[in-house]
């Protein structure tokens, strides 16, 4: 197989050219929270993936720096809510690092297994952590769905060259 020029300049693996690829990519937003000791906790995830129907099992990615991650590590259940494109502030608020992010203009209740569950999204569900996967920097977090709702209206947020976009047709 050979190279054509359409191909441009390639460039030796590095965390910033992995992030640029990954600019390219268009990518559902989903907000991932937990209870922590000192209250709820949550951030932005760009990573979630279906991983089994039978039994219905997901995956997130979440690095080991992250203010979450605590909360993350020792939890037994977390929320996993589906953004919707009406929800650009939501999901930068949950992208920022030292955000309140659970207070005002937040709502939110406490659900099952003392989820934070977040009000207005397209979907949510509450699942049982089930592994965590060291990943370089990162945990893969596999979790079982436990329950949810896909109910709510609207159509999905999007994150596409660092900006948070609705869906075209």
């Amino acid at each position: 197989m050979t190279a054509t020029s359409g191909l441009g300049t390639p460039r030796l693996a590095s965390p910033d050219l992995l992030r640029s690829v990954f600019r390219r990519h268009a990518a559902g937003v989903a907000v991932i929270t937990a209870r922590g000791e000192t209250g709820p906790v949550g951030f932005t995830a760009t990573s979630l993936t279906s991983v089994s129907a039978d039994p219905p099992m997901l995956s997130f990615g979440i690095g080991t720096g992250a203010s979450s991650w605590p909360a993350v590590a020792a939890t037994d259940h977390v929320g996993v809510h589906v953004l919707g494109e009406h929800q650009q502030e939501l999901a930068a608020t949950f992208a920022r690092s030292g955000a309140d992010r659970f207070g005002p203009p937040t709502v939110w209740r406490e659900g099952p297994e003392g989820v934070p569950l977040l009000d207005d999204v397209l979907a949510w569900t509450v699942c049982r952590v089930t592994a965590r996967v060291p990943a370089g920097d990162h945990r893969i977090v596999l979790a079982e769905v436990v329950l949810g709702d896909p109910g709510g209206p609207g159509r999905p947020l999007l994150y596409h060259q660092g900006r948070f976009n609705g869906l075209r047709d």
